[in-house]
């Protein structure tokens, strides 16, 4: 049950423990097990490496970049045993064998809901920030009448709750960010997608194109006709600042920086626009990067150079704490980053 494996990308790893993975219940406790090519696989050791969770679900796990180990989240609940709402907790570990004492995820000042299952893994492009795709789930919210539920040919167990997809982010720690608690990916048109444990995601998000990346969706959950399917989105496309047309703007909070341009991920409209202006701490316009000397920004651009009239060049502020201060017009801006030029 929950096998789940993943390519391990920290440095040195021996050829023979490329793949890893934890699979397991409350009764056998999570195992580890090892594999040079993601096919034949062996047991890390016979004796299970955790076992302080009830595990009724995919438990994943990779190694973080950004903290330097390897995380796992795992199923547990809020109450006693199966009681409460299903929920997530983290342990982290430097060798895969041995692992720190759980600590629940946290959400922030929101409602509880049951996360069925978390895939909670690092942002390819961002690997800093881990992307959460999970599956919410209701139990008892039925939408299914018995005999609707015949037409469909389910599982008579598997009618009487439903499910979507959320989007959740983290940077590291017990934090789960919900900034957006709405449905992330909505039940499609049909009864067969309302029903039990259907619409859960699988692991990872993945870049299918040079402008596009993918996930995978299970659909038709306990039906003759359940199947994956894939969704699109561009790079970097969960969320975006929005301005419509009568224009808008967004500060960022101050932060320092490195790297001597700055990158966007934008779309306009033919008639909307982006200028990007820096503002020191205190709110006051840099000079030579006003918003009267930022240049306008139109198009449809993965990574495009923010640019005032003497250029693209902000190495100057680099290390010195700035805000961005962003005017648009019927646009959207996905992503920013700071590169240093090749």
């Amino acid at each position: 049950h929950n096998f789940s494996p993943f390519l391990d990308t920290r440095p040195g790893i021996p050829a023979g423990e490329r793949f890893k993975a934890l699979g397991g219940t409350k009764k056998s406790g999570l195992i580890a097990y090892v594999s040079a090519d993601g096919l034949r696989w062996r047991k890390f050791q016979e004796e299970p490496v955790f076992t302080k969770g009830l595990f009724d679900s995919q438990n994943v796990s990779f190694w973080s970049e950004a903290e330097q180990c390897y995380l796992c989240y795992f199923r547990t609940w809020t109450g006693e045993g199966f009681a409460g709402f299903r929920s997530v907790s983290r342990t982290t570990s430097r060798d895969f064998m041995h692992w720190t004492e759980p600590v629940e995820m946290t959400f922030g000042e929101t409602p509880l809901e049951h996360i069925y299952t978390n895939q909670t893994h690092p942002y390819f492009r961002a690997p800093h920030i881990c992307i959460a795709i999970a599956a919410r789930f209701m139990p008892g919210r039925q939408i299914l009448n018995e005999e609707q539920a015949k037409q469909v040919n389910v599982n008579p167990n598997y009618f009487k709750d439903c499910s979507d997809a959320i989007l959740m982010t983290s940077r590291g720690g017990n934090v789960y960010d919900r900034t957006f608690m709405e449905g992330f990916i909505r039940p499609g048109i049909g009864l067969q997608n309302w029903v039990s444990r259907s619409n859960y995601p699988a692991l990872n998000v993945v870049p299918t194109g040079p402008a596009e990346m993918s996930l995978y969706v299970q659909h038709d959950y306990a039906q003759p006709t359940a199947h994956l399917r894939r969704y699109s989105l561009r790079l970097d496309g969960f969320a975006s600042v929005c301005a419509l047309y009568e224009c808008g703007s967004m500060t960022t909070k101050p932060f320092v920086f490195k790297g001597d341009r700055l990158l966007l991920n934008f779309a306009t409209s033919a008639a909307g626009s982006i200028r990007v202006e820096i503002l020191d701490v205190d709110g006051t316009p840099v000079p030579g990067y006003s918003a009267v000397e930022a240049q306008e920004l139109i198009g449809n651009y993965i990574e495009h150079p923010a640019c005032w009239k003497e250029g693209t060049d902000v190495s100057a502020l680099a290390g010195k704490p700035v805000r961005l201060h962003f005017i648009m017009k019927d646009a959207d801006l996905y992503s920013l980053r700071f590169v240093v030029t090749p």
